[in-house]
């Protein structure tokens, strides 16, 4: 749905040329106004307001556009206001932050340690003269003995994504018969021209890091072994038939979670776009990520097609037992956000309410600061809660404790600026408080529900998946390829929120596919490593 036209008031259109002009500025520096001219001044001040209210509207919207097509910096509080005024008023959150002398503590400059590369061949090297128990050949006197932790040295070498092994099996022929013997391929070379290794690399290039085919392709062939990009498809799409189950066990299980964040992001389709129907009054395409927190575990699942993401997240939670308690839903303020005909507990997204006032900062610097630096303590007490690793139930108490009083001053000072007619109702920031005190319910879930997330910043972060393949692929082929892109995207995450390597993961499901499509619900990436060490 598109965004409804901002209207501005008529303003009483008054035709003065140069000389009247001139002769109304005299009469006013000479404080001898007719009665006319109240009319005049009328009419330049709604025109003077109008003109304010228009620029003020498309400054903000360029700077949006700008943030879409260029990124935005972090909107973190001290790269939105003035950072000694921030540290004024955070209060108690500036306690945490380092003293105007300490140097801040540098970051890992990318250097990794040894046990870093967990998925390295290790190659034990003996010493060549020495052995445990041996003399001492420095001081002859004492015993060697071997210490518990080794000397690493990482040596990090350049090959292909898709390596190919060539097996050259030698034939001979019998010079009477005729009949050629051939040497058998070595053990564990396994069947069939791309092992499943091979496969899941493709898919976690394709669908986790935004590799296009056709780029994986030319630079195979730069290295002398060429995948085309025709070949990647098809493995790809063989591929997802056989991991398919385990993804539709990962819905299942995500639509008895106990709460679930949704949110979508554009995408193209261009077998959609070229047959879109004139008369349809649907033209968006757009990919859903949805994600569940069910039994202690976070589950992803994206969704890509011409439905938003309330209908996807009704499509999943059509699943869900008969008799649970309705889930707790995260989102934005979008309508499109909701199920239509499923109940939800529904949560708002702090930082959506949040960015409102970040938009319109450089125009209302002061009011906006204060909102700003208001839920900067919201956010540094959920920080606390966490390194304190509390319980739901007392996190809902330490922000009870903590964080209400301050939205309660925050609610207070919204309704003040309105009431008291501080600000213009259609400027910008009047439109931030309003969207702010329109869903204040839903913006302060976590004041009273346990385990209600401040905002939908993980839903943000798994969505940056789908942007990124967007952003190097630029759009899928055809629905079904989409439907390929979506439960690879999947697995693939759910696997990292799980902790899980999902290259090892994908080619477990490919390797026992028949096992998988037998007990898919025993092949999740938190649970497969445990089926895979059990009975076949």
């Amino acid at each position: 749905m598109g965004k409804a036209k901002k209207t501005y008031p008529k303003v009483k259109r008054i035709e003065l040329d140069r000389g009247q002009s001139r002769a109304f500025l005299d009469r006013v520096k000479n404080r001898a106004l007719l009665e006319e001219d109240y009319g005049i001044i009328v009419a330049m001040a709604e025109t003077i307001q109008c003109i304010t209210d228009a620029l003020e509207e498309k400054t903000t919207s360029i700077k949006r556009l700008l943030k879409y097509l260029f990124g935005a910096s972090t909107e973190t509080a001290k790269n939105v206001i003035h950072k000694s005024e921030s540290a004024t008023a955070r209060g108690e959150a500036a306690e945490s932050e380092t003293s105007p002398g300490e140097k801040p503590r540098p970051k890992g400059h990318g250097r990794n340690g040894a046990a870093s590369y967990v998925g390295a061949e290790r190659v034990v090297v003996k010493h060549p003269e020495l052995k445990s128990g041996d003399p001492c050949p420095a001081c002859e006197k004492g015993k060697v003995y071997e210490l518990a932790l080794p000397s690493a040295v990482v040596r990090i070498t350049g090959t292909a994504p898709l390596r190919a092994t060539v097996y050259e099996l030698s034939r001979l022929r019998c010079n009477l018969c005729g009949i050629v013997f051939t040497a058998q391929a070595p053990d564990g070379t396994g069947e069939g021209k791309f092992a499943d290794s091979a496969t899941a690399m493709m898919a976690l290039l394709k669908y986790g890091c935004g590799m296009p085919f056709n780029r994986l392709g030319k630079l195979q062939s730069h290295l002398g072994m060429p995948v085309p990009a025709s070949t990647q498809w098809d493995m790809l799409d063989q591929g997802e038939k056989l991991v398919c189950p385990a993804f539709e066990a990962l819905a299942e299980q995500a639509a008895q979670g106990e709460l679930l964040h949704n949110d979508d992001t554009t995408m193209k389709i261009l077998s959609e776009i070229q047959n879109q129907d004139p008369e349809s009054t649907r033209k968006g395409i757009f990919t859903t990520g949805i994600v569940s927190m069910a039994d202690g575990q976070k589950i992803v699942l994206f969704r890509t097609g011409r439905r938003h993401a309330g209908e996807n997240l009704e499509d999943v939670l059509q699943q869900r037992e008969q008799g649970i308690a309705p889930p707790l839903q995260m989102c934005d303020g979008a309508s499109r956000n909701l199920p239509k005909s499923l109940e939800t507990i529904l949560a708002n997204c702090l930082t959506h309410a949040r960015r409102q006032f970040v938009d319109v900062v450089e125009a209302f610097p002061q009011p906006c600061a204060h909102v700003i630096e208001l839920l900067s303590r919201v956010y540094h007490h959920d920080d606390q809660a966490r390194e304190q690793g509390l319980t739901p139930r007392e996190r809902l108490a330490f922000h009870q404790e903590k964080s209400g009083p301050v939205m309660t001053e925050l609610r207070s000072w919204c309704e003040e600026q309105l009431a008291r007619k501080l600000v213009e109702p259609n400027s910008g920031l009047g439109k931030a408080i309003h969207y702010m005190l329109k869903r204040w319910n839903e913006l302060t879930r976590f004041l009273h529900i346990e385990g209600a997330p401040l905002d939908n910043n993980l839903c943000e972060r798994v969505l940056k998946m789908a942007v990124l393949h967007r952003k190097n692929c630029y759009f899928y082929k055809t629905l079904h390829g989409a439907h390929v892109g979506d439960v690879f995207m999947s697995l693939i995450h759910t696997c990292q929120l799980s902790g899980e390597n999902p290259f090892e993961y994908l080619t477990a499901l490919l390797k026992n596919s028949a096992r998988v499509a037998r007990s898919p619900a025993d092949w999740l990436p938190w649970n497969y490593r445990t089926t895979l060490a059990g009975p076949g």
